[in-house]
């Protein structure tokens, strides 16, 4: 290897730290708040009916009020970020979702303030999902536009294992506070350590991605779109050119943002519900997250090999039989039987999820990648992962057995099978030929 090819080597390595660092910390936060709202939220910021289900619902609620947030910061952060570049936004972010995290570790219980204890929740929990949808995609592009095309995959991978490594932090920060407290401590003040937390990681996680700059190819981009007069970029343009890149992109979510929020935050509500030990959940999910965040880039290689179509149709075809294999294992109280059900659900997760940022990457040209990957990304968890939880606990309290929740999961597979069946391989796609022929085509306009 030659010098150049060793510095670019290094120059890469610090972009894959730089978005991973970032990446840990919003997703530590973002989870933090999922197994809080399953744990404490239900019975600190809701009044009390009698059934612990309803807190857990309504914890629930807001809880998807972050996810009605994403795409709006996806749509604003991707229109500005075409525009002046990917590194500056992800500071801001970071420090938004940082602010907004802390401060709910801060909010006075229901008993305290009565309604307004709900209501701080929710409008923190929209500033935390709004950043954490412009946070995604630029994260993602910031290694995509950097790697070489044949190795494309391997490397977007890594901000996809930022996600399970902040979920990994986030359960050993409530499994050491909950097994360190007594119930009642924990429930009156160990919780908001977590939350607390948080200012020291996003500290290091700002700091790493001053480090690093915007790829060449955006600056490439960024100084034609500044000469021409055709040139356009942002949620109107990407809609009006690569509309079925947009709608591909977004069935491509469906079923593996549903089956992640139920494997990850749902099955703490279900196995709870059946009897389990919370710290036990915990000790589960925490080795099944190892298991997430070392499948996610062995996946990826796969894909640099053999193409991101047979890896994703594989994904979404298991996604729809996962849950009635796992249901039944998760009933027999087993914690071997458990957490083997738990890991091959994120297993299955991983096929999807560690090839998107190069799918996404590869389905639009430079001048409006942030807007399109954030647009096709963030839309869908309105009506997938932000409702899941929810969709779940609604049907458990219901109709008390799983087998409709089984059959919500794989519904949602379904749709993400037949995204993946209809989109175009895109293995070593060359980006600058791709910006070349979309400038072809607006000069043909």
């Amino acid at each position: 290897m030659d010098r150049g090819q060793s510095s670019g080597q290094a120059q890469l390595r610090r972009v894959v730290g730089a978005s991973m660092a970032g990446t840990i910390v919003e997703w530590y936060e973002f989870f933090l708040y999922g197994t809080a709202a399953t744990l404490v939220f239900g019975k600190l910021f809701f009044p009390a009916t009698g059934n612990d289900l309803d807190g857990i619902i309504a914890a629930f609620a807001t809880y998807a009020v972050g996810f009605i947030a994403r795409p709006l910061g996806g749509v604003v952060f991707g229109h500005i970020g075409d525009r002046i570049g990917r590194k500056s936004l992800l500071q801001f972010s970071l420090v938004l979702i940082g602010a907004s995290t802390f401060l709910m570790g801060c909010l006075p219980s229901f008993q305290a303030i009565g309604y307004w204890a709900p209501a701080l929740l929710v409008l923190l929990r929209f500033i935390q999902g709004f950043a954490l949808g412009g946070e995604w995609g630029g994260a993602v592009l910031l290694v995509t536009e950097h790697s070489p095309r044949e190795s494309r995959a391997f490397w977007g991978s890594f901000p996809q294992a930022g996600v399970p490594l902040g979920n990994l932090v986030a359960t050993v920060v409530l499994l050491i506070l909950s097994a360190a407290l007594s119930p009642q401590q924990f429930l009156v003040w160990g919780w908001r350590v977590g939350f607390w937390a948080s200012v020291v990681i996003v500290i290091i996680g700002y700091y790493i991605r001053t480090k690093v700059s915007d790829a060449p190819i955006f600056e490439a981009a960024k100084a034609r779109l500044a000469h021409s007069d055709a040139a356009s970029y942002g949620i109107s343009a990407v809609f009006r050119r690569y509309p079925r890149a947009v709608f591909t992109a977004m069935g491509l979510r469906v079923g593996e943002n549903i089956l992640y929020y139920m494997v990850v935050t749902f099955s703490i509500t279900y196995l709870a519900h059946r009897g389990m030990d919370t710290s036990r959940i915990l000790s589960l999910l925490f080795v099944a997250h190892i298991v997430h965040v070392v499948a996610i880039p062995g996946v990826a290689r796969m894909a640099d090999r053999i193409g991101r179509k047979p890896i994703y149709v594989t994904g979404a075809a298991l996604a729809i039989a996962w849950p009635f294999v796992a249901f039944p294992m998760f009933d027999t109280g087993d914690s071997a039987t458990i957490l083997f059900a738990i890991a091959l659900g994120l297993a299955v997760h991983s096929l999807m999820y560690g090839v998107q940022p190069a799918v996404l990457t590869e389905m639009f040209p430079t001048r409006m990648r942030y807007s399109g990957v954030s647009l096709g990304y963030q839309v869908t968890a309105i009506v997938a992962g932000s409702w899941a939880p929810l969709v779940g606990a609604f049907l458990l309290r219901a109709y008390g057995d799983w087998f409709p929740i089984a059959c919500y999961i794989a519904a949602g597979a379904a749709i993400s099978l037949l995204a993946a069946c209809v989109m175009r391989e895109s293995k070593a796609t060359d980006l600058n030929a791709l910006d070349a022929l979309d400038e072809a085509r607006l000069a043909a306009r």
